[in-house]
């Protein structure tokens, strides 16, 4: 007898999209079967026409716990993410304190997290001028891989790395396997805003500095034979020398965001700093760029950035205001709103927002609807659509440019291991 067995006339699976009942028992999906041929179980639910997705991965989620969880927190972005049908996220090593830059810091963190998230998490570590020795170290304790900067991060205890150091984290990234992710935007380039305006922020964060940026990753990346991982593009200038050094064998895969996706420039409302991020949003021209980049592989993954901070941080003047987007809970929704205006299908932004982001962080079980996975599941509707009312969010605080849009597609259920996700913590610390 399985535990729960769930039909769909519309499985995303690994070889496409087709009818079929998704087979679960003691948290794992035992098989995919045809709808009429699912063995007995305890529960049966069948979604009709609504979609069953493999819960997504978010490999960029800034939860800020320890230290300044008047931002965010365990409990909040994980109900959100699993609002979100979002089943695992990984946390990045700032902005909480202490960041996560040592295993003291990690073990700290799991700490803060025990008992109180809704989905899985897993975690980065950080690269940081002074702690090259702590690298391998941090890599035994379990996280991920390591994020560095190599422009001001925003908050003094995280800072940038040069030239020089980020050489030698990838050098030490390889030596073990390790993965090094990197915040690309090359210091020199970038500028104070000449005022308080949307238009004077975007020209102070210009696509060249990404660009060059993301060249010095890859020469390094080449040198070094480490694997690195640009995150969030949002410049369309990225995009040659990625698909270089990709048809060269160097060992670089890259992310973008849902905002540089979905949002452009010439729509961000004055003042609107819920619209602030670094890197910045870009054109609407640069955003049909990115789209290309997508579908032609140069870009693997779509995850959230989610960087929330607390209201008062977001005042109207983009040369002040904290950079960060809240839309974890948003993500699939808002892609799935561009993506499927644009022809793409379901597939697509499963592999882009959870194979794809699963295989970066080495999880496997997750993903994906196979014979063997987690029973991380989705029910989403792609044909419903729904009006953002940011105070309904479950992020700490109602903050999101999606407030006020009507975006297509809507989460009907998320199961985490066979269970339904959002209430009671059932997530593990990965």
């Amino acid at each position: 007898m399985h535990d729960l067995v769930i039909t769909s006339r519309r499985v995303v699976l690994p070889d496409g999209e087709r009818p079929a009942a998704v087979a679960v028992r003691d948290g794992g999906i035992t098989g995919v079967h045809d709808p009429g041929a699912a063995p007995e179980a305890a529960e049966r639910v069948d979604l009709g026409d609504v979609a069953l997705l493999p819960g997504l991965v978010d490999t960029h989620v800034h939860v800020n716990e320890p230290g300044r969880t008047h931002w965010e927190g365990f409990a909040t972005a994980t109900r959100a993410a699993a609002a979100g049908g979002v089943t695992t996220i990984v946390d990045m090593p700032l902005n909480s304190l202490p960041p996560t830059v040592d295993p003291a810091a990690l073990a700290a963190k799991r700490r803060a997290a025990a008992g109180r998230c809704a989905v899985d998490v897993g975690f980065w570590g950080g690269a940081v001028p002074g702690n090259l020795g702590r690298l391998r170290p941090l890599h035994e304790a379990g996280v991920r891989g390591f994020k560095c900067f190599l422009s001001p991060s925003g908050v003094e205890e995280f800072p940038p790395l040069d030239a020089a150091g980020l050489r030698a984290a990838l050098a030490e990234a390889a030596s073990f396997g390790g993965l090094v992710i990197v915040h690309a935007e090359a210091p020199e380039l970038l500028t104070e805003p000449a005022g308080p305006a949307y238009p004077e922020f975007l020209a102070s964060r210009p696509g060249e500095a990404e660009r060059r940026a993301v060249e010095l990753v890859i020469r390094l990346a080449r040198e070094t034979g480490a694997r690195a991982h640009i995150l969030h593009v949002s410049s369309a200038l990225c995009l040659e020398p990625l698909a270089r050094a990709r048809r060269a064998g160097v060992g670089i895969t890259a992310e973008t965001c849902p905002h540089y996706l979905t949002l452009a420039a010439e729509q961000v409302p004055e003042g609107d700093t819920a619209f602030k991020c670094c890197p910045p949003i870009r054109s609407g021209e640069n955003r049909d760029a990115l789209w290309r980049g997508l579908a032609d592989g140069v870009l693997d993954c779509v995850v959230s950035d989610h960087s929330p901070s607390a209201p008062d941080l977001k005042v109207p003047d983009f040369a002040a205001a904290w950079g960060g987007i809240s839309s974890l809970q948003l993500g699939l929704a808002a892609v799935w709103t561009e993506a499927s205006r644009r022809g793409h299908g379901l597939g697509d932004v499963v592999r882009w927002m959870a194979r794809n982001p699963a295989a970066l962080a080495g999880l496997d079980g997750k993903g994906a609807i196979a014979a063997g996975a987690d029973a991380d599941l989705v029910a989403f509707d792609p044909g419903a659509s729904r009006t953002v009312d940011a105070s309904s969010l479950h992020h700490r605080h109602p903050v999101t440019p999606y407030h006020g849009r009507t975006l297509r597609g809507v989460v009907r259920a998320t199961w985490l291991r066979g269970r339904l996700a959002g209430g009671t913590p059932l997530g593990r610390l990965l």
